[in-house]
């Protein structure tokens, strides 16, 4: 006699349809709840409700816009939603557990990661990027020095950029770029260009370096399966 089960958490999550187009959207680019709003198409009231239940579940997670401290920036957990997929298809059935995706196959693209300073974030964003192959640049609306920091950690995981310079992102006028994406919320309310928004803090001592480094090879190994999708 088979018992009642009730479907895993993440079905139940996902399957709501504006929960699944919150997903969707999250997993382009963060987001404000504004924004949000208005690409469902519901109130902002029940948007919120839905983003209460997806951060309640672990799948979204929430941080302040430095920009503007009465913005807030939600933010998909990529990773999360992949390992409770992986588990949902397993509760299933052992052989419905999806394993982790392959390297991708790139095709030739152009990314550019903007920030303000373009001294820490944007800098190991490009040099992460670079490393795996893809041509990547980086650029700020106020450069400053490559931040020391910045250097120690990409080194920790043997990058050289001691000798990178910081760059205005007015160097890169009337260029293409296949993805512009910006990595800090001041940035973002400047540069209209960017169609992906990272909202990463700025860092401020090694530990810290080393989370938003951690927080940018997940976020890029993600755009690299978005890449391939879109070739």
């Amino acid at each position: 006699m088979s018992s009642t089960v009730a479907p895993p958490g993440f079905l139940r999550l996902a399957g709501h349809p504006v929960r699944w187009l919150l997903l969707r959207e999250l997993a382009r680019s963060d987001r404000q709840v504004r924004e949000l709003t208005a690409l469902v198409g519901e109130r902002q009231s029940l948007t919120s409700y839905h983003l209460g239940q997806l951060r309640a579940g672990g799948l979204v997670t929430t941080r302040r816009s430095s920009a503007d401290g009465r913005d807030t920036y939600y933010s998909l957990d990529l990773a999360a939603c992949g390992e409770r997929l992986a588990e949902s298809g397993a509760a299933l059935h052992p052989g419905l557990r999806l394993a982790p995706p392959g390297e991708p196959a790139l095709r030739a693209v152009r990314v550019l990661f903007l920030c303000t300073g373009n001294s820490s974030r944007s800098q190991m964003a490009e040099a992460i990027l670079g490393r795996l192959g893809v041509e990547a640049a980086s650029a700020g609306s106020h450069p400053k020095p490559v931040h020391p920091l910045a250097v120690r950690v990409m080194r920790e995981r043997g990058v050289d950029i001691a000798g990178n310079r910081s760059k205005h992102f007015s160097e890169f006028a009337g260029e293409r770029f296949d993805y512009v994406i910006s990595l800090c919320d001041r940035v973002r309310e400047v540069c209209p260009d960017a169609e992906v928004h990272w909202s990463i803090p700025e860092p401020d001592d090694h530990p810290a370096f080393v989370r938003t480094a951690e927080e940018l090879e997940t976020r890029i190994r993600f755009l690299l399966h978005a890449i391939e999708a879109a070739g």
